[in-house]
């Protein structure tokens, strides 16, 4: 089940991200670039250094001009994050090509790719949740709520995977159709953002993390 692959992917994403714990660390994907394994473990890793950024970010002793460089590098990689979910969305229409939807078959709320995103999402705040249960500095009440706080972050990533798996099904019977739109970000876009094109800024370019 693509949800059960998916999860495993996260999981190993994280343990692999967090062997250094670096957010400059160079990304090591295992699977190959024609995977859709390739894709999900981008997804997350993106989402993993992305997550640790907004930690950094949050420094109340941090130094302004290092505060403007990281959340400039976290508006990059939440572009590159929004181009991942659609490259996912592709392969996914690629695959379901061929299935012809049914007379009455209804469009979802989201696409298949940005759920998953949400899973890989919650992968991360599962294993930051279960690390502040392992604490040694805190009290009791502290690693009581974390750990009641875990347990809803496990039901809901059953529920999700359930969703996601349901979805997946519709469409390969046709009782859902996919589709997709791009995501249209414009504050990136230099002819979009007034405080871009009013100062002839170019569009940024965009790296892997």
């Amino acid at each position: 089940m693509l949800t059960v692959i998916a999860n495993n992917i996260f999981i190993q994403s994280i343990a692999d991200y967090h062997q250094n714990n670096d957010v400059n660390c160079l990304i090591n994907n295992p699977y190959p670039q024609e995977r859709l394994e390739h894709l999900l473990y981008l997804n997350n890793w993106t989402n993993t250094v992305l997550w640790h950024l907004e930690d950094l970010v949050r420094n109340p002793q941090i130094n302004p001009l290092e505060g403007l460089a990281i959340k400039r590098r976290i508006d990059k990689t939440n572009q590159y994050r929004n181009d991942i979910a659609e490259f996912i969305d592709s392969f996914l229409l690629n695959k379901y090509q061929n299935i012809k939807p049914q007379e009455n078959a209804r469009i979802n709320t989201e696409t298949p790719a940005w759920a998953i995103d949400r899973l890989s999402i919650l992968a991360l705040k599962i294993y930051h949740m279960e690390q502040e249960t392992l604490r040694k500095d805190v009290d009791n009440n502290h690693i009581l709520t974390c750990q009641q706080k875990l347990e809803v972050l496990l039901n809901q990533r059953q529920d999700l995977s359930q969703a996601i798996e349901e979805l997946i099904e519709d469409i390969e019977a046709g009782r859902c159709y996919m589709k997709t739109y791009k995501q249209m970000k414009m504050y990136n876009d230099p002819s979009l953002n007034p405080i871009l094109y009013s100062k002839g800024q170019h569009s940024p370019t965009l790296t892997s993390c």
